[in-house]
């Protein structure tokens, strides 16, 4: 739940839910100030320990998810279609392919209306070739819902994840997600 953006989802039971004030975000890696490329609040995730490495020798173990989904507005946007198109490629790249934008490869862009009756622009993105250099390395897909909030404003859930993995999340599973997405209005503002 997003109160912010005033935006709810479902996610099956053994996904775990973060705060409402938890950010997750993607930057360049070689990027010293690490200024976000893309984010998310109040994220689901799936295996939040899928897999575990060091890859920096810093001593500091990161933790790689094998799924991740959440929202958030998109101001400066002009369009779900745009939105739904951009998102899922920035987070396939951020996420998976980094340097290589060449192994993202954008999916379909397709009208989508919730099970509460949202109606906006799903949209699609996975990664082809991903170098198996690091431990935690792998193809990832991304799936971004883009729609209007309660106050007209331009918002979208997004699901990121391994791609080609055993325990990858069906894309049956992504769609039916997605299809939970409902406007959340929070009692105390009434």
């Amino acid at each position: 739940m997003n109160p912010s953006q005033g935006i709810a989802f479902d996610v099956p039971p053994q996904w775990a839910l973060q705060s409402t004030s938890w950010v997750t975000y993607v930057s360049e890696n070689d990027d010293p100030d690490d200024t976000p490329l893309i984010g998310m609040r109040a994220p689901a995730y799936l295996k939040e320990q899928w897999c575990t490495s060091d890859e920096d020798k810093s001593s500091t173990v990161e933790d790689t998810p094998l799924a991740v989904a959440g929202s958030r507005g998109n101001d400066g946007a002009r369009s779900t279609e745009e939105i739904a198109g951009s998102d899922p490629r920035t987070w396939v790249y951020g996420q998976f392919t980094q340097p290589d934008k060449n192994k993202v490869r954008p999916g379909t862009v397709e009208p989508f209306t919730t099970n509460s009756g949202i109606k906006g622009t799903l949209g699609t993105a996975w990664s082809m070739g991903v170098k198996r250099t690091q431990k935690c390395a792998t193809n990832g897909k991304a799936w971004t819902f883009a729609f209007k909030n309660s106050q007209g404003d331009l918002a979208s859930w997004s699901f990121f994840g391994a791609r080609g993995v055993s325990d990858e999340v069906p894309d049956e599973t992504v769609r039916k997600i997605a299809a939970t997405v409902r406007l959340y209005k929070d009692p105390s503002d009434s």
